[in-house]
């Protein structure tokens, strides 16, 4: 991101000559040249109120509807370590900002662990992912889905049987339909080599970095794609851990979620970036943003002077 390290320059000149007018010209150029990420302009989610069951945990919660459970337990003023009891309410708040608009097809954005279904230039599903953990990274890039299949055989890849030589586990070449199966009910072959979006028979793994590489839904969100979804899709995987949105009726949310791959910059200057090159800067209540960005819990804030200052406290 060559706008950030100008950026950086930008600023220790900044600091060595007083320069502040210096800094926001030279950051604001910058930026523009090299193409900052699209300003998003919706959110998908909501709150909402959620009756706990007797075998619910945070985890499961959080991993169903797309939620940190530290941000959950947090939203409802209690430890993350804290017992759940059955019958309890719970708060909901599983707000996220949509990365870009897309005519048609499939937007995943690793960091947010979310998939994206567009139609018509709108985000019309999205849903929770399970996606490959730090040391076996999912990669980005444009796909298409090549084909469908309900009930798939898992080929296992040879890296993959590497994997379970070492564990010392057995090694399996291919593994049929059934309970045993990791890949679920329902498959959508990407030609991404490799690369699938499956089911699971590990509902509780969603939301979390723990596959091979592949994107893994929920058996009922998985069932719900297949339908909608036809061969030739187009797709496209991103990184994009920070996002920052101004809606219609004017509100600003920003959305910072972890850097599990180690692959972002600063998330306070691309934010300011934005601002600067969006007019927003004397919009944004920046110390709600500050909190937003040292948080990192993957939940669309209000950072506008207008709801910013409501919302700083009660999360």
């Amino acid at each position: 991101m060559r706008w950030e390290s100008r950026a950086k320059a930008a600023l220790a000149l900044a600091r060595w000559t007083g320069g502040l007018v210096l800094c926001v010209l030279l950051l604001v150029a910058e930026a523009a040249a090299d193409e900052l990420p699209p300003l998003g302009t919706a959110l998908v989610g909501g709150e909402f109120s959620y009756v706990v069951r007797r075998s619910d945990s945070l985890r499961s919660i959080g991993s169903r509807y797309g939620v940190e459970p530290t941000a959950l337990a947090a939203v409802n003023g209690f430890a993350a370590s804290a017992r759940l009891r059955g019958g309890r309410t719970l708060r909901i708040d599983n707000r996220h900002v949509v990365p870009r608009a897309v005519a048609r097809g499939i937007l995943i954005n690793i960091p947010q662990r979310y998939l994206f279904l567009f139609r018509g230039g709108k985000a019309d599903v999205a849903y929770p992912v399970g996606l490959g953990r730090p040391s076996w990274r999912t990669v980005t890039g444009k796909f298409t889905v090549i084909g469908k299949r309900t009930d798939p055989v898992w080929t296992v890849p040879e890296s993959i049987q590497r994997e379970m030589k070492r564990e010392g586990k057995e090694v399996r070449s291919c593994v049929p339909p059934g309970t045993g199966n990791p890949l679920g009910s329902y498959a959508l072959d990407l030609s991404i080599a490799s690369y699938l979006i499956h089911g699971t028979v590990a509902p509780s793994s969603i939301y979390a970095f723990q596959t091979h590489g592949c994107i893994r839904l929920h058996p009922d969100d998985i069932a719900a794609l297949f339908g909608r979804v036809e061969v030739g899709e187009p797709g496209e995987i991103i990184y994009q851990p920070v996002l920052l949105a101004r809606l219609d009726n004017g509100r600003i949310f920003l959305e910072v979620n972890r850097d599990i791959y180690r692959k972002a910059g600063d998330a306070m200057l691309l934010v300011r970036a934005w601002a600067e090159t969006s007019g927003l800067d004397g919009e944004i209540d920046w110390r709600q943003a500050t909190a937003v960005i040292e948080r990192r819990e993957g939940v669309a804030r209000e950072v506008d002077r207008a709801g910013g200052r409501l919302s700083l406290w009660r999360h």
